[in-house]
């Protein structure tokens, strides 16, 4: 079976640990590399996430280092969600930098892109800065990306500001730029994330699932949602979801556009479906959740199986 090669940008982040983890050991999946960048919280932690996250998964994927801040937006931060360095509830061991590949990420990437003998797909689980740089200063390697999936948006209210969600609303410039890349884009809004929930049961089957599933039921459990809602809501995994079984959700194609001058709504994703002339992403409106979270359950127990 041919893998699928895979560049993921992500903010680790206690949700992006999982979507990552998921990854790395699925079979369907080659990823190429990892870029960390600030989002959740600064990049000094999500890069020292994701090389702890490798050291503990015994993975060797190369990292390059992403953006420091957003293209134009202030910089905004969900420590209080995720803990001050991101993964609140699990002790990594500290990992050295031996898996830091140096460049400029948009360079690193393009030229990864470039040379593969098969089209690559972006997963973006973080803000978009990073992907929108790869389009504007090498907009000729579209022409080998397969598709972009991406966690963020949402089709109603927001989790940052009442119409913006937090992915989208980090940096809503580097959005724009990548849903008019022109390429075709998946998206999991923040509904999806809200709606593939874990039960307390479902949490403990993953609890059981070895030292992976320890790891990140550990984590899943400091979550602290500003809402107050007990449920333990899986963001990220969807869009690694739709990536691998687009069948568990319903997916509607929709014109998005990202609102960059309103005084109240600023970063808000504007999903029309009513638009379907200037369609350029399929969102996804519906989750199995039944499938869902067995999948995800059995992917935990795979990652741990997968882990030498």
């Amino acid at each position: 079976m041919n893998k699928k090669p895979l560049i993921i940008s992500t903010d680790p982040g206690i949700d992006d640990i999982a979507a990552m983890t998921i990854s790395f050991f699925a079979k369907e999946l080659d990823v190429r590399m990892i870029v960390p960048t600030w989002g959740n919280v600064q990049l000094e932690y999500t890069l020292q996430n994701t090389l702890n996250l490798e050291k503990f998964l015994h993975t060797k994927v190369p990292v390059v280092v992403g953006a420091n801040q957003p293209l134009v937006a202030p910089m905004i931060s969900a420590a209080s969600v995720h803990g001050k360095t991101g993964i609140a509830g699990f002790d990594f061991e500290e990992a050295d930098r031996s898996l830091v590949k140096p460049g400029l990420a948009a360079t690193v990437m393009a030229e990864e892109i470039k040379n593969s003998p098969e089209k690559v797909t972006l997963l973006g689980i973080g803000p978009l800065t990073d992907y929108a740089l790869l389009f504007k200063q090498y907009p000729e390697v579209k022409e080998n990306i397969d598709q972009i999936v991406i966690m963020g948006g949402n089709i109603g209210r927001g989790n940052h500001s009442p119409l913006a969600e937090y992915n989208i609303a980090g940096d809503p410039e580097a959005a724009q730029v990548v849903f008019h890349s022109g390429l075709q884009i998946k998206v999991a809004p923040l509904e999806i994330g809200n709606k593939a929930h874990l039960t307390q049961d479902q949490m403990s089957k993953v609890k059981e699932c070895g030292e992976v599933g320890n790891m990140l039921y550990s984590l899943f459990s400091h979550i602290h949602e500003p809402d107050g809602d007990p449920r333990i809501k899986i963001y990220d995994p969807t869009a690694v979801g739709i990536l691998l079984h687009p069948e568990m959700f319903t997916l509607k194609k929709a014109n998005v556009e990202i609102e960059l001058r309103g005084q109240f709504t600023y970063g808000a994703s504007v999903i029309n479906f009513m638009d379907q002339e200037h369609a350029n992403a399929e969102i996804a409106t519906d989750v199995d959740l039944d499938q869902f979270s067995k999948w995800f359950i059995d992917s935990i127990k795979n990652s741990d199986q997968g882990r030498e």
